[in-house]
């Protein structure tokens, strides 16, 4: 448990009833979902009938979607509250390809060695204190050839004015302290820890949000949020 911050855990904890209501504090995650799995799908194929574990999956909102494109799904978290929601949906739901664990990920790697084909962790990294060990982690879970997806925030003066001044302060898409900008990552370090674990970056997104439109996109701007998909050699 030595990767984990139980101050960001508390955080989305106290939130959990709130995961599935789309007008919530989680309505970035309801609106960026399609996005993202759309961006999964072009760049590791479709994901039916493959092996998923996602990283840091909170209440499920992308476990199920990439469950409903017809994967065998785990969920992982350690935010206790956010696992039994997701677990309650799911069972609602009537999904039968679809399990949550509450485990630590590089436990859970040791367990699960090469256990999978693709391999999410989005908007996770930037709240543990040693992102570096989730990489490394997820490169073990995932097969030779199997792909692995990350999505965090960059880290400078950009990101601070739009991703925490604007979103949680102005437009109050997100809670206020919800993110620690000291905790960004630069899309040159998440490259340099991916390939020293063997990952092969292949695809770069940026993620923007119009205030005007109330709309986001993806583009290849980097500077605030963005998505890496790496593939593991063969």
């Amino acid at each position: 448990m030595s990767n984990v911050d139980t101050q960001e855990l508390a955080k989305f904890s106290d939130l959990a009833h709130k995961w599935w209501d789309p007008d919530s504090e989680f309505r970035p995650l309801h609106e960026i979902n399609p996005l993202r799995l759309d961006w999964i799908e072009r760049c590791a194929g479709p994901l039916a009938g493959r092996s998923v574990v996602d990283i840091g999956c909170g209440g499920g909102i992308l476990s199920e979607a990439m469950a409903r494109q017809g994967a065998q799904v785990l969920g992982v978290d350690l935010a206790e509250r956010s696992l039994k929601v997701a677990q309650l949906h799911a069972l609602e739901a009537g999904f039968s390809n679809l399990e949550y664990r509450e485990v630590v990920v590089e436990a859970l790697a040791d367990q699960r060695l090469a256990g999978f084909d693709v391999v999410t962790c989005m908007e996770m990294m930037e709240h543990v204190p040693q992102p570096s060990s989730i990489v490394e982690a997820c490169a073990r879970l995932v097969r030779p050839g199997g792909w692995v997806f990350f999505s965090t925030i960059n880290r400078n003066a950009r990101s601070w004015l739009h991703a925490i001044v604007g979103a949680e302060y102005l437009l109050k898409l997100l809670p206020a302290g919800t993110h620690d900008h000291a905790r960004f990552i630069r899309p040159h370090e998440l490259a340099a820890w991916c390939r020293g674990v063997g990952l092969d970056l292949r695809f770069t997104k940026g993620m923007g949000y119009n205030p005007v439109t109330r709309r986001y996109a993806l583009d290849d701007d980097t500077r605030v949020n963005y998505l890496v998909a790496c593939q593991k050699a063969a």
